[in-house]
This record gives C-alpha cells, sequence and structure tokens, in this order.
C-alpha cells in the first residue's frame, strides 16, 4: 500500500467507521493513561458537530481518523482550530497515512480561514511527540481545558 492510495473523506460524528477507529484509539491511551486523563470526545455534546471529522481510506477500509474543532479564543488572538482525535490503526502506521491526513486536515482548517492549528498530547507518547515536531508542531503554552493540566502537553503550527 502506497499513501497515494488513501483518500480522506469528511465524516459526521455518528459515522460508524469514526466511532470504531476513536473506540480504538481510547483503548490505546488507556494502555499509557488513567480513564481521567484521556480527552475524549462527548458525542452527545451538541458542540461535537462543529468538528470536522476525517477518516482516511484504503480500498475502502478506514484506517485512520482525526478532526479539526475550531478554537474560543480571545478577540486579539488569530483563528485557531484544535487536532482532535488523530489516531492510525497500529497495522498500518509508518506509510505516510497519518503525514498524508495532517495535510489533508490542516488543508482543511486553512480552508476555514484559521491561522493556527493546536493539539495536545502527552509525555507517554514519543512517537506523535515526534511526528507533529517533524510536521512543524512547536511546544506552546497549555490552552483551554487543558491550560490547569501540568501533564498536558500543546503545540501549535501556523497554518499562513
Amino acid at each position: 500500500m502506497s499513501h497515494t492510495d488513501v483518500e480522506y473523506v469528511i465524516v459526521d460524528s455518528g459515522n460508524p467507521d469514526l466511532r470504531r477507529l476513536i473506540a480504538m484509539l481510547d483503548e490505546e491511551l488507556l494502555e499509557r493513561y488513567p480513564q481521567e486523563r484521556i480527552y475524549g470526545v462527548d458525542f452527545d455534546h451538541p458542540d461535537t458537530r462543529k468538528i470536522i471529522f476525517v477518516i482516511a481510506r484504503h480500498n475502502g477500509e478506514a484506517l485512520g481518523c482525526g478532526g479539526i474543532r475550531p478554537l474560543t479564543l480571545d478577540s486579539n488572538e488569530q483563528p485557531a482550530a484544535e487536532l482532535k482525535r488523530f489516531f492510525v490503526d497500529r497495522g498500518t502506521r509508518k506509510m505516510g497515512i497519518a503525514a498524508g491526513m495532517l495535510k489533508y486536515l490542516e488543508d482543511q482548517a486553512r480552508g476555514r480561514c484559521f491561522k493556527e492549528m493546536r493539539l495536545e498530547t502527552g509525555e507517554k507518547q514519543p512517537e506523535a511527540i515526534a511526528f507533529y515536531m517533524k510536521h512543524g508542531y512547536r511546544p506552546i503554552d497549555r490552552f483551554g481545558v487543558y491550560a490547569d493540566n501540568p501533564e498536558c502537553l500543546c503545540f501549535g503550527k501556523s497554518l499562513d
């Protein structure tokens, strides 16, 4: 499989493949963190409809997912989006799927006039940190719900 054979498709929050992939992500996170440390998605919350979710598919099979959520910021800050629930199935990692999906989501954010992408991850995910750093993300101050949690590591990237 080549990452060029992968298509990235916008789906709604009720998509069964999306739900399955996010459940897989949560299971993987539970191997590293306690439940209360996982910032999941509440699919019943009305704001979830504001998240733009994407699935990476190869030959019809859903292999990865991610989303961008508009951030509510101070009036003096540029419009930003948060990268959410970014995940690629363990069996298909290191094939360029994540890089393609990240670019697709960044392009979606740019197309919606967001000037910055932000994200939160944790120190027990060194491979995720390395991936984001490789793709131009740099450490930033904790923001939003992560602001008071010293275990959260936040990163950002200008989309200009």
